[in-house]
């Protein structure tokens, strides 16, 4: 049973953001994998059937990859902890959530492994720092704007 980022893997990112908006809405923006689309410029496609919960397996796409992530731990609205294979990478992604007053801070990190990743290490690691980046702001932007 996964139930944390393999730390130990080729790459490892670490973010944090806060968010001026309630922990609630962030949450849902964040888990409401079918909506990705309406807020997130780099996500293709995504959809999930049903809601998120332990052993849900939810499919989206970003940069031409095809990813099915299944989710490996979920306690709403403070921790969702999602991850499998995609192209040669096992990524693991853990996000936390924590209500600071009428803000939210949202911690994500990111492990991915393999032998695509041991290849590159360090031109995957700036990847996957720009995505982390980009996914935060997008989402502080939108929980943000709903607010007002």
């Amino acid at each position: 049973m996964i139930t944390s980022i393999e730390e130990h893997a080729a790459v490892v990112v670490r973010r944090e953001i806060r968010i001026a908006a309630p922990i609630n809405r962030v949450w849902h923006l964040h888990t409401d994998v079918n909506r990705w689309r309406d807020w997130q410029a780099d996500i293709d496609t995504a959809y999930v059937d049903g809601p998120l919960r332990q052993g849900v397996t939810f499919h989206w796409s970003t940069a031409g990859l095809q990813i099915a992530s299944t989710v490996y731990a979920i306690d709403a609205p403070y921790r969702i902890l999602w991850g499998g294979p995609a192209h040669g990478i096992t990524g693991v992604h853990d996000w936390t959530f924590t209500a600071d007053g009428a803000a939210t801070v949202v911690r994500t990190a990111e492990s991915w492994d393999g032998n695509a990743v041991r290849a590159d290490p360090d031109n995957l690691r700036e990847a996957l720092d720009a995505s982390l980046s980009s996914w935060l702001d997008h989402l502080r932007k939108t929980a943000e704007n709903l607010t007002r």
